[in-house]
This record gives C-alpha cells, structure tokens and sequence, in this order.
C-alpha cells in the first residue's frame, strides 16, 4: 500500500481546512455555494445601512442577498451593488430594487416588480436602485426636527415646574389639604356618633309624634264635624233661600227693595203723612173745636 509522505499529509489537510472555511464563512454570510443563483447589478446614490449579505426580499419572500459593494470613481454618486438571485427568479423589464431601512436589521433590498412587462432582464443586467426612507429615516427627518424646534418650550415648561414645585404657596396648599383632610375625618367620626346615637332617638321621637297624630286625628272624627258642616251647609241654603225671595217682586219685601214706583208712593205718602202732622201741629183749630156750651 502506499503511503503519502507527511508534507503531502499536511497540505491536503491545509486544502481541505481552507475550502470549508471559505464554505463556512459564505455560509455565515447566508450564501449558499451549492445553489445555483444568477447574479444582477442595482445602481444607486446612497447605500446607506446596506451592508454584504444583506437580504434581497420580493413580497416579503428571500430571494437573495447583497455580494459586492462598489463604489463608481468615475462618476459622482454612483454605487453598484452585486447581488444573488435564485435561479429561477425571473424579473420583468421596469422592475427596480427598493431599499429600505429596518429598525433592528438595517437595511433590505425589496424587488419590485413590474407585471404589466412581458420581457425579462438578463443575468448581469443592472437594475434600478431607489432609497425609500424607513422608520428611523422618518425619525431622523421629521422628528427630530420637530424635537428641536419644541426644547425651548420643553426647557420653559421645566423651570415652570421647577418654579411652581418650589414655591412656598405650593408647600402652604398642601398642609391645608393635609389639615382639611383631618378636619374631613374628625367630622366623619362626629358623624357616625351623631348616626349611632342621636338619630335613633329622633326617630323614635317621629314615631311617637306621628302615633300623637293619628290619635288627634281619631278625636276629631269623634268630634263630628260632618254635622256641624251639615249643618252650616243648611244654614247657608236658608240664607241663599232668604236672599232668592228679597230679589223675587212677588212679595212686599221684594218690591219695596226693587220696585222704584212703590217707593216712591211711598215716599210720597209719607211726606204727605208729615206735612199733615206740622200742619196739625201749626193749626189744630183747624181739626180740633172745643165747645165748652
């Protein structure tokens, strides 16, 4: 049998210990050696959070990921980016490659593709890169801004607390609150005295007093006032009776209070009735003759 000498030994070893750390880096990378890929270019201006390997996704499905990254001397802003595709993904002519940006994994290459194009791009065929602004993009231009633009007030707001936590009618509020809340809680304890003790007995004191009500209100159904009202009721139809005949012309009452005529030959009689008298009193001779033979 033969045998390899020890140099041949160690450098196949070396071989073999080379390739599978160049198999298990690309791995780590999350490149797979074995599979068959079809490699693109993506032109941009900014690849800002992309970094080697980083993960190409087409509706939200991995499909490949970031080998290279170069930088264009020639021209001003121009970075292309290598990247590996599965074999068989087809990509239409005016699709473009959008990066966005994550919170906790970077940035993601996501193709966009376009349905309504019936060709398809080449293996090696450059794509359009377009930067969309992600979560912290916004932060960073909206926000922060904004942040900026509120820390005078939100420095004004903080010494106005300051100042108002530091005031001595601050430390003077509270102990009133705090001397009102033990007032609150003798009052409460006066009152669940004046509850235990004193309500009781006033409303045994109602009971007795409405008992006295009903035993006076027994004494006057015993008085009999439905006679008396009977009575009186009585009186009153007489009265109204009484004042129906003054107003009637049919009796002598009634005509001398509503007759005028009556009264006033009446009236006549009786001036008559008075002259008669002074003029038997001015002249009796006349009516009266004494004969003594």
């Amino acid at each position: 049998m033969k045998r390899f000498s020890k140099e041949t030994v160690i450098g196949l070893v070396s071989i073999i210990s080379l390739a599978l750390l160049y198999v298990g880096v690309n791995y780590l990378k999350g490149v797979n050696l074995f599979k068959p890929a079809n490699y693109y270019y993506v032109s941009c201006t900014n690849v800002r959070e992309i970094t080697i390997s980083s993960p190409v996704f087409v509706e939200g499905f991995r499909i490949g990921l970031v080998r290279e990254i170069r930088y264009d001397y020639s021209s001003t802003d121009r970075i292309t980016l290598e990247i590996s595709l599965d074999k068989g993904m087809k990509i239409n002519r005016g699709s473009y490659i959008s990066i966005e940006s994550t919170l906790l994994s970077g940035a993601e290459l996501h193709l966009k593709l376009n349905s309504f194009s019936g060709e398809y791009y080449k293996a090696g065929d450059t794509l359009e890169g377009r930067l969309k602004g992600g979560m912290m993009a916004s932060v960073e231009n909206e926000l922060l801004p904004r942040l900026i633009d509120m820390m005078p007030k939100i420095d004004s707001i903080l010494a106005g607390l300051q100042t108002l936590v530091h005031n001595p009618a601050l430390s003077q509020s509270l102990d009133n609150i705090e001397s009102t809340t033990g007032q609150l809680a003798a009052s409460s304890k006066k009152l669940n005295v004046l509850l235990g003790n004193d309500v009781p007995e006033i409303a045994s004191n109602l009971k007795t007093a409405s008992a006295n009500l009903s035993v006076f209100s027994s004494d006057l159904n015993r008085l009999g006032l439905d006679r008396s009202i009977n009575s009186l009721n009585s009186s009153l139809e007489h009265i109204n009776a009484l004042t129906l005949r003054l107003n009637a012309n049919d009796n002598t009452l009634g005509l001398l209070l509503n007759d005028s005529l009556l009264y006033r030959n009446l009236n006549n009689t009786l001036d008559n009735a008075s002259g008669l008298l002074l003029d038997f009193k001015q002249n009796p001779k006349r009516y009266v003759r004494f004969s003594l033979f």
